[in-house]
């Protein structure tokens, strides 16, 4: 029986996600029978456990190491500290790694894996490599264009894409070149061209069975709103949450509608607030035709999610790669960005140039991105429309798809 190994970088949840995409089709394309070993840490193993619980021998607790959490997302300046010594209860970088690699090898001699999937994990290509096995690297980073950070961070830019390099395959989670979003994330030396592919992004393609409409749904009929998502791990998420709440304490805000997406499965966080100041259940504000001016809503059903996407007016994101492809590429919206990090400035950035959305680092920048897309609405519209057109939502399928091949390849 083939075996192959899925190693999933913990940072952020987008690799989860593509991971997951992926594995759910990859019986499609490999017609041989095969097994799925999967590694990770922290909320990614929490949630494989969930998932597969009946293969919980499958599922593999690497301690990969990934950057200190900060107030607003990653800390530079912890991570580079944590280099040498001990940080929030990691163990210095060096120890992390020689760590981290040493229970990889393990993994790799007990499963004698066949070929290996690795969505952010750079360790898995180097022992794959030397190991003369076939390995995918899934990304939508190589060397990204650096904005906040300093030039000192460039030499442990050019080490990771050495890393990734030593992969078989490159898939960029993208659409090709000249509808490539992540396009300055990437900047591939000519040593790798060959190698790379532009799969496509993996959207969900599941078929959504429509129910009957839920209470928040009737709620936001028939109203003009933006949609807010909080995404990412916990720092990420905290951070975009601060500076949201931030735009809303503008006086341009007051009677701006927007719906709020927590990304936490906690219905406490279920609330309306009225634009008479008061606060009320979802039912309640239904009931009584509450003239509503925000809703925070921990968590979207699937068919929730695709009736707020449908009826918004626009979505204010992170930057997050995932949920812009979804946004502008799925649903044709246009996004304001708010980014954590230089990957996400890099996203929106580009966005921006091709008047798919706006690029928001100060409160006023929000307030005013918000005014600029509701006077320019046909504009966004018509570059969206262009792009829809031109992108490819299939990653997961393309990805299965080269997976078999190169199965194919080392018989």
């Amino acid at each position: 029986m083939l075996k192959i190994g899925e190693f999933i970088y913990p940072w952020g949840s987008g690799h989860y996600s593509r991971m997951m995409r992926l594995n759910e089709v990859l019986s499609d394309h490999i017609k041989e029978k095969f097994e799925v070993h999967f590694s990770s840490k922290d909320h990614v193993y929490e949630k494989l456990l969930k998932k597969f619980p009946d293969q919980k021998e499958k599922i593999h607790e690497i301690l990969m190491p990934t950057p200190i959490d900060g107030k607003f997302g990653p800390s530079v300046s912890l991570s580079l500290m944590n280099v040498l010594l001990p940080i929030a209860k990691n163990p210095p970088l060096v120890k992390q790694i020689v760590n981290y690699l040493r229970e990889e090898r393990k993994l790799y001699n007990k499963e004698k894996f066949d070929l290996v999937i690795n969505d952010g994990d750079m360790g898995s290509n180097i022992l794959a490599k030397n190991r003369n096995i076939p390995s995918l690297f899934v990304t939508n980073q190589f060397r990204p264009k650096l904005y906040n950070s300093r030039s000192y961070l460039y030499p442990s830019l050019i080490f990771i894409a050495k890393q990734i390099g030593k992969a078989s395959k490159i898939l960029v989670a993208d659409s090709p070149p000249p509808y490539t979003m992540c396009e300055y994330n990437l900047n591939f030396t000519k040593e790798v061209k060959d190698k790379v592919f532009y799969v496509g992004h993996f959207t969900n393609s599941k078929q959504i069975n429509k129910q009957n409409s839920s209470d928040l749904e009737k709620l936001v009929q028939d109203n003009e709103f933006g949609y807010w998502m909080r995404t990412g791990n916990k720092s990420t998420n905290d951070g975009t949450g601060q500076r949201y709440e931030q735009v809303f304490h503008q006086d341009e805000m007051r009677n701006e509608k927007r719906i709020i997406s927590h990304a936490r499965n906690d219905s406490n966080i279920d609330t309306v607030l009225g634009k008479d100041g008061k606060k009320y259940s979802i039912p309640e504000a239904l009931d009584k035709k509450i003239d509503w001016i925000q809703i925070d809503i921990g968590f979207l059903s699937e068919q929730e999610k695709d009736t707020v996407l449908n009826l918004c007016k626009y979505a204010v994101v992170n930057g997050s790669h995932t949920v812009m492809g979804e946004i502008m590429g799925g649903k044709s919206k246009p996004i304001i960005g708010i980014p954590i990090y230089d990957e996400h400035t890099n996203n929106i950035r580009w966005a921006e140039e091709k008047n798919l959305g706006v690029l928001a680092i100060k409160t006023s920048q929000v307030i005013h991105g918000i005014s600029t897309i509701k006077e320019n609405y046909e504009g966004f519209q018509d570059s969206l429309k262009e792009f829809s057109k031109n992108f490819i939502p299939n990653g997961a399928e393309n990805s299965a798809k080269i997976v078999a091949q190169t199965i194919e390849e080392k018989r």
